[in-house]
């Protein structure tokens, strides 16, 4: 049964790293100066888009490794709050025809507060690193 579970868990927080890498990237590459533009925009700080796209491109780097899983999610999930209360719920679920819905975002939270609250050991770094050192899994 635990295997499946870390199977599992594992198979969750690859795609949740890619997810996160390839939005990421896509803001630096779309124009990172655009996205700043529009966090003006919606009354967020210009620099906040530089932040998130950081966190996105390095949080899904990390989860792909599994270095920091727990940490790292749980910051995710914080991006996904904001997301959510700050621009989508205003365009609903699915969204309006100009702009997604938070379904995406609604998603991406549950599945980054699951890898926050239970972990991901299998194929992840951090069981290299750490290899041999006793971790407190129940506490977060």
């Amino acid at each position: 049964m635990l295997k499946k579970f870390e199977a599992s868990t594992l198979i969750l927080r690859v795609v949740v790293g890619i997810t996160f890498f390839v939005h990421g990237v896509v803001k630096f590459q779309g124009g990172i100066e655009n996205i700043v533009g529009w966090f003006g925009a919606i009354g967020l700080p210009g620099f906040l888009a530089y932040v998130v796209a950081t966190i996105e491109v390095v949080g899904g780097i990390a989860l792909i490794l599994g270095l920091g899983s727990r940490v790292v999610a749980a910051l995710l999930a914080l991006l996904m709050v904001g997301a959510t209360l700050k621009v989508k719920l205003a365009v609903g679920f699915l969204g309006n025809g100009e702009m997604a819905g938070y379904e995406l975002d609604l998603a991406l939270l549950a599945m980054s507060v699951f890898i926050a609250i239970n972990g991901s050991k299998m194929f992840a770094l951090d069981q290299v690193i750490f290899k041999g050192q006793k971790t407190d899994t129940k506490s977060f």
